[in-house]
C-alpha cells in the first residue's frame, strides 16, 4: 500500500515537472501552446486537447491551438460565453467534466464529428480575469479524476502566462490597443436609458472597419454612431479611427445629424479617397422620448415596442460617404422612442450572408430581437444570427428606454 502511494506521488511529481519545466518559458506563445498540448495529451493519456482564448469585445471564445482537433483552429471556430461545453466553463469559471458527449451537452460540430466520448475542461484565468478555456477529450469513455483536473489547471496557468506574452508582441499590442481605443469598453450611463454593445472582427488581426460610438453632447442630447469603412484589417481600422474622430468633432458644432454627416462626407471625399463608408448618426433627446436620425448608406435600425410589431425605423437612406459625386441632400428623420422600447443599431455583417438575399437576413434579425434588457437583446441576436463564423466585421448596439 505504501509502495503504491509512493509510486502515485512520483507520477504526480513527474506530471507537475513536465508542465512547469523552465525550458518552456523560452518558447514563443504559439510553440508553447503546441508543446503544452502535446505534453498534456501524453500525461493524461487523452486523444484531443484544445485552447480557446477569449475575444473580449465579442464575448466569444476563439480556437487558438489544438491537437486532435486542428480543424477548430483552421476554421477559426468561435463559441459564445455560456453556450456549449467551452462556453459553460467560461461562464462559470469552474472545471466541467462530461463523461458521455452528446449533441445535448456539446454544440461544437467538430467535437461531434471527431467522435470524442468524454471531455474535461478548465478555465484559463489571469489576474482574476477570464482568458480562455483549455479542454481535453478521449475517443473512448473516460472518468476524469480530481488529479486530472488539478494537472489541467496547472497547464491552464502556463497558458495564461503565454497568452499575456503573446499580447505583448509589438504588432499584436498595436492592433489590440487600436481596437480598444475605437470600440467602447464601457458605455456611458445615461438616465432613462440602458445600453449594451458587441463587436466581432471578421479579420484575423482582430480589428476592422466597423465601429459604434455613444457620447453625451453639451446640449444634453445623446449622440449615437454606427459605421462601416470598406475593407478589413489594420488599414481599415486606421481610416475608421479618423472618421470616428471627425464625426465626434462635427457633432459638437451641429444640432442636426444630416448636417454632421454632410460635413463628414466632405472630409472622407477629400482626405480618405477610395474609402467608401456607411454611417448612421442619431441624437436622442435629454428626456429620451425623441430620436433624430440620419443614414448615409447604412441599414435602418430596428425598433421593438410592447404590443406593436417589430419594425425598421422609417428613416431615409441617403448615399454612403466618400462617393465623390455631387454632394447629396442629406435628410434627418424625427421619431418617437416609446417607454420600454428597444432600438437596435447594427452593421451589415450581422445580416448579410453569402448566397442569400439581404431581405432574408433582415427578416431573421427582426424576428430575433426580444423586448428585454439590452444584454439579453445582444446575447439573443448574436446567438440567433450565428455570429461565431463571421464573413465580415459585426457591430451591434442595443438601447432601451426605461419605463421609470
Amino acid at each position: 500500500m505504501v509502495r503504491a502511494e509512493s509510486l502515485r506521488d512520483k507520477q504526480r511529481l513527474r506530471r507537475i515537472e513536465a508542465v512547469t519545466d523552465a525550458a518552456l518559458s523560452r518558447l514563443d506563445a504559439a510553440d508553447l501552446f503546441d508543446e503544452l498540448l502535446d505534453r498534456v495529451r501524453d500525461l493524461l493519456q487523452v486523444d484531443t486537447a484544445a485552447i480557446l482564448l477569449l475575444d473580449v469585445p465579442a464575448r466569444q471564445l476563439v480556437a487558438t491551438a489544438a491537437k486532435g482537433l486542428e480543424e477548430e483552429v483552421r476554421q477559426g471556430f468561435r463559441i459564445s460565453i455560456g453556450r456549449g461545453f467551452a462556453g459553460r466553463i467560461a461562464l462559470t469559471q469552474q472545471p466541467v467534466i462530461i463523461e458521455q458527449v452528446t449533441s445535448d451537452n456539446v454544440v461544437n460540430p467538430i467535437l461531434l464529428q471527431t467522435g470524442v466520448q468524454s471531455l474535461l475542461g478548465v478555465p484559463i484565468i489571469a489576474r482574476s480575469e477570464l482568458v480562455g478555456v483549455l479542454h481535453v477529450g478521449t475517443l473512448t469513455p473516460r472518468r476524469f479524476t480530481p488529479d486530472d483536473v488539478r494537472l489541467l489547471e496547472l497547464v491552464a496557468d502556463r497558458v495564461s502566462l503565454a497568452s499575456r506574452a503573446r499580447a505583448n508582441t509589438l504588432d499584436q499590442a498595436t492592433a489590440l490597443a487600436l481596437q480598444r481605443s475605437l470600440i467602447p469598453t464601457q458605455l456611458p450611463e445615461v438616465p432613462g436609458l440602458e445600453m449594451a454593445g458587441r463587436y466581432v472582427p471578421g479579420h484575423a488581426s482582430g480589428v476592422g472597419g466597423d465601429w459604434y460610438d455613444v457620447f453625451t453632447l453639451p446640449s444634453g442630447w445623446l449622440g449615437v454612431v454606427m459605421g462601416d469603412v470598406s475593407g478589413h484589417g489594420l488599414q481599415s481600422a486606421v481610416v475608421m479611427g479618423r472618421v470616428r474622430s471627425a464625426l465626434r468633432a462635427y457633432a459638437l458644432v451641429c444640432d442636426d445629424p444630416a448636417e454632421a454627416l454632410t460635413l463628414l462626407d466632405r472630409k472622407v471625399v477629400h482626405f480618405e479617397a477610395g474609402s467608401l463608408t456607411t454611417a448612421l448618426y442619431a441624437m436622442i433627446s435629454p428626456d429620451a422620448s425623441t430620436v433624430h436620425v440620419s443614414l448615409a448608406g447604412h441599414p435602418r435600425p430596428v425598433l421593438v415596442d410592447s404590443g406593436e410589431p417589430t419594425t425598421m425605423l422609417p428613416a431615409h437612406i441617403d448615399p454612403p460617404l466618400g462617393l465623390g459625386t455631387r454632394q447629396p441632400q442629406r435628410r434627418t428623420t424625427t421619431l418617437d422612442f416609446p417607454p420600454g422600447a428597444v432600438l437596435v443599431f447594427y452593421t451589415d455583417g450581422l445580416v448579410e450572408r453569402r448566397g442569400e438575399l439581404l431581405d432574408v437576413g433582415m427578416a431573421r434579425l427582426m424576428a430575433s430581437v426580444p423586448l428585454a434588457p439590452v444584454e439579453t437583446v445582444c446575447q439573443t441576436v448574436m446567438t440567433t444570427l450565428d455570429t461565431e463564423h463571421p464573413d465580415d466585421d459585426i457591430a451591434l448596439l442595443a438601447i432601451r428606454r426605461l419605463t421609470n
